[in-house]
């Protein structure tokens, strides 16, 4: 399992996830496992995506693809994507006895 990590801005929120939302399939069928998305709390347009993928390689064909890029594109976002593969070396976890 690998994680990607994934920044950019986008110029409107609704219609972004409008168009990720129906980019599920399309997600799926390349490895995404989960997916978790994040903003600034002083900006809503600047989103953080936090995926889980079935492999490093499959992350990296989908991040890399013409077809990504187009329907980012399409989605209103403003910026190159910064992009980060990363594998777990180590995990904590809390518990309420802690």
């Amino acid at each position: 399992m690998i994680s990607v990590l994934v920044h950019h801005k986008v110029a409107d929120y609704q219609r972004w996830k409008a168009t990720f939302d129906s980019s599920l399939d399309f997600r799926h069928k390349a490895g995404e496992q989960s997916c978790r998305i994040f903003f600034d709390p002083d900006k809503e347009n600047d989103l953080t995506l936090l995926f889980e993928w079935e492999d490093v390689n499959l992350a990296r064909r989908f991040m890399n693809s013409s077809e990504l890029r187009e329907r980012m594109k399409e989605a209103g976002v403003l910026d190159q994507p910064t992009i980060e593969f990363l594998h777990e070396m180590y995990t904590v976890r809390r518990s309420a006895a802690d």
